[in-house]
């Protein structure tokens, strides 16, 4: 039998390179899953249906809550997010370690429903950085960016309930870091019973003689 999935939360303050991460990690690496969202928000340039998002309507995504159709869900900036779960279910079933690139209270709820989620945070070095990272984006208004940094503000309250912290300055360094982070989780007592106890009952034979 092969090890079992992980499930790991990513979240990040926008501006902070999580999207950026996220597509480098799947390419360096087989074992990694990436949960694709479903939004409410518009697609922005080069963005593709079922890639980065599922783009639903407000009608759509309020009838995928009442279906139960999702692990999470929240608003952030007018629009909702959430998780579907059956392709999480799903690849965790297989043993691939799935990402969800999501907000602190999506974060929160994964957590509650998922107690064995590894949550992890990734940050710019600075502020200054982040705000310099949005206004080079050139993809949302300044009232956007605006808002997006005072969510910041709140979203930095809840760092502490994540169980990591990343920087993202060097991109080859944070994903590296974050890879070594979830192999880390892998050599977890927890997940490696079935080995342990394997290797119990070979030393008990050789204690019996056999």
């Amino acid at each position: 039998m092969g090890r079992e999935g992980i499930l790991i939360v990513v979240s990040g303050f926008s501006g902070a390179g999580k999207g950026t991460i996220m597509k480098e990690l799947l390419s360096r690496y087989e074992q990694y899953a990436l949960s694709v969202s479903a939004t409410t928000r518009k697609p922005r340039p080069g963005e593709e249906e079922g890639k980065e998002y599922f783009f639903k309507s407000r009608e759509e995504f309020e009838q995928m809550i009442a279906d139960d159709a999702l692990i999470e869900h929240a608003r952030y900036v007018d629009n909702y997010y959430g998780t579907p779960k059956a392709y999480v279910e799903e690849q965790l079933a297989r043993g691939r370690d799935v990402i969800l690139e999501i907000e602190i209270q999506g974060a929160r709820k994964i957590k509650k429903r998922f107690p064995e989620a590894v949550l992890l945070f990734v940050t710019t070095k600075d502020a200054q950085t982040l705000k310099e990272r949005l206004l080079g984006r050139k993809t949302e208004t300044p009232e956007v960016i605006e808002q997006r940094l005072a969510r910041a503000v709140q979203e930095s309250e809840g760092i502490e309930e994540y169980d990591y912290l990343v920087v993202n300055d060097e991109l080859n360094v944070c994903v590296a870091e974050i890879h070594s982070i979830i192999e880390s989780e892998h050599r977890k007592i927890k997940y490696n019973m079935e080995l342990i106890n394997s290797v119990r009952e070979e030393l008990r034979n050789f204690s019996e003689g056999e």
